[in-house]
């Protein structure tokens, strides 16, 4: 392929997210002849792939393997060949980032719901009661991926009162240390201009429940009526599922945006540090603890318990971590046996430390 073709091909796909390091990962594919291209849309083993040719219709069989992490997502940059019916998705390139979740399944599978991202805006509506765990599962989830989130608080014309906007939004911020928290309205287009600027450089994905609003929000960064919008219902703000596959669009100011369905369940895949991103607060308590592996529950020494203790630290936060870290262990123990032969080892210990504990309370009794 000359020179001169490939530098086209590479200026068509900027738009998409190409780059000089996705050219040079993509070079041998290039000499076999293969074109780069960006997954847009996977469904039923088939997906939409934009190329500097346009987009083209290729089947992934190719690369299904059995590992359900390791499937084609859209947002992936694949190897597409050039021409044939049906046209084939020959590989796809290592991926820099991935958001992935534990299915509901019994077997406690991974699945990967975007590639490639470099921002994930979590969006919540304000016209519901705020779920504060909920958003830190996504945090969570987002700070694993390797992308960098943001948290949207959606329809806030339905709040009148700024006193209570600035009080909501600061149970947010509280909640993520560390990420921008953003009040936009799509219908009077309150901070939809600063979020355009703030996706504007790279990918990123649009996630939250059904009623979040993320169809809405979509349209407004489009500026067209791309994604298809439905009422949420008035008796608990949920919505539908207007989005029902996961779309890669880009956007006019500059910038990619994967739009997903409504995530009904957010459960943890393997996201340890994530959780740590989340609660980083908690983790630096637990640096001035007494015991390095203290459990804050009922340590002497406890910096955790202390600082619940004088305020500066909620309850509900301290409990929140709790229960995260306690199913993204769950979830690990499933897959990786070595962690569960440890888990079973740690509470075979505990328990003949509580039976110990409870025989010596009782003078040595039986």
């Amino acid at each position: 392929m000359s020179s001169s073709v490939s530098d086209a091909r590479a200026l068509t796909l900027t738009a998409f997210g190409w780059d000089d390091a996705w050219a040079a990962e993509f070079a041998s594919y290039e000499a076999q002849g293969l074109l780069p291209g960006r997954v847009v849309r996977v469904d039923r083993g088939q997906c939409d792939v934009i190329t500097a040719d346009g987009t083209v219709r290729a089947d992934t069989a190719f690369v299904t393997p059995h590992d359900p992490l390791r499937v084609i997502c859209t947002g992936d940059w694949a190897a597409v060949e050039p021409a044939g019916n049906p046209r084939y998705v020959k590989a796809y390139l290592p991926r820099r980032t991935a958001f992935v979740r534990s299915t509901s399944s019994q077997r406690s599978e991974g699945q990967i719901l975007a590639a490639n991202v470099d921002h994930a805006v979590i969006a919540v509506s304000l016209a519901v009661d705020l779920d504060l765990g909920r958003i830190e599962r996504f945090l969570a989830l987002a700070w694993e991926s390797g992308a960098q989130p943001l948290v949207v608080l959606t329809k806030a014309d339905l709040v009148a009162d700024p006193v209570v906007l600035a009080h909501l939004v600061q149970d947010v911020e509280t909640t993520a240390p560390g990420v921008q928290v953003l009040t936009v309205s799509s219908l009077t287009g309150e901070g939809t201009d600063v979020l355009a600027a703030v996706v504007s450089g790279g990918t990123s994905v649009l996630l939250g429940v059904s009623g979040a609003g993320k169809s809405t929000l979509a349209n407004a960064l489009l500026g067209a009526e791309v994604m298809e919008v439905q009422e949420a219902r008035e008796v608990d703000g949920k919505g539908r599922h207007t989005t029902t596959t996961r779309n890669l669009l880009a956007l006019p100011g500059g910038g990619v945006l994967i739009d997903t369905p409504g995530l009904r369940g957010v459960g943890l895949w393997d996201a340890e540090s994530g959780v740590g991103q989340v609660f980083s607060e908690i983790e630096d308590y637990a640096a001035d603890c007494r015991f390095h592996d203290c459990a804050h529950v009922a340590e002497p020494g406890c910096a955790v318990l202390a600082a619940v203790e004088s305020g500066a630290l909620a309850q509900r936060r301290l409990e929140s971590y709790r229960k995260l870290l306690r199913e993204n262990q769950r979830i690990v123990a499933k897959t990786d046996a070595r962690l569960r032969s440890e888990l079973r080892r740690d509470w075979r210990l505990k328990a003949a430390e509580g039976r110990a504990n409870h025989s010596a309370k009782r003078g040595g009794r039986a």
